[in-house]
């Protein structure tokens, strides 16, 4: 009997053992995040490059996400660490001419941009519920697409007027880079 208890026992130290060992076992090796250009997410995106954005708006994003919708290809960019502030470009083919766009797609409010395809506009864009200000910089490319940029900046940061003048630099270039 007494030979009974001690392996009984025995038994119930090697599985109280076992379940420790178990629970200390490491997950592994820690994810490993890779740089990707933004381009490689496709459609809208690879108009975009984290470092032209960097230099033209001062914020660093390093996340890219592409969409297609109909005609429409968008692509959002935007820091790992944070939802705000982001950058979205949506390119849609179009037949319009300088004066549809004029008329028909330019905001009411927005100004005029020169020197951004066949004609441009910017808008400051007000703060609305959980984010922040931002600016819509839209053009007509000179390959028949309508071109749209869109800076939102995080809840209480205020700098639309100076980032206005930034995200026309932006437009610029990936207009150049759209043609």
């Amino acid at each position: 009997m007494r030979t009974r208890f001690c392996v009984i026992g025995a038994g119930l130290l090697l599985l109280t053992a076992c379940e420790a060992q178990a629970g200390a076992i490491p997950a592994g090796p820690a994810p490993v995040v890779a740089d990707v250009p933004a381009s490689a997410a496709g459609g809208a995106c690879h108009l975009l490059d984290y470092d032209v954005i960097e230099q033209a708006t001062g914020a660093r994003f390093d996340v890219a996400v592409a969409t297609r919708r109909e005609q429409t290809y968008t692509c959002l960019v935007r820091a790992r660490a944070a939802s705000r502030p982001d950058l979205v470009l949506s390119a849609t083919e179009t037949s319009a001419d300088v004066e549809i766009f004029t008329e028909d797609v330019v905001p009411r409010g927005a100004k005029p941009v020169k020197g951004l395809g066949k004609a441009g506009y910017r808008l400051a864009v007000p703060a609305a519920s959980g984010q922040g200000p931002g600016v819509e910089v839209g053009w007509l490319s000179g390959n028949g697409r309508l071109l749209t940029l869109r800076y939102t900046l995080g809840t209480g940061q205020d700098a639309a007027a100076e980032l206005s003048t930034r995200l026309v630099t932006l437009a610029q270039r990936v207009d150049a880079a759209a043609v």
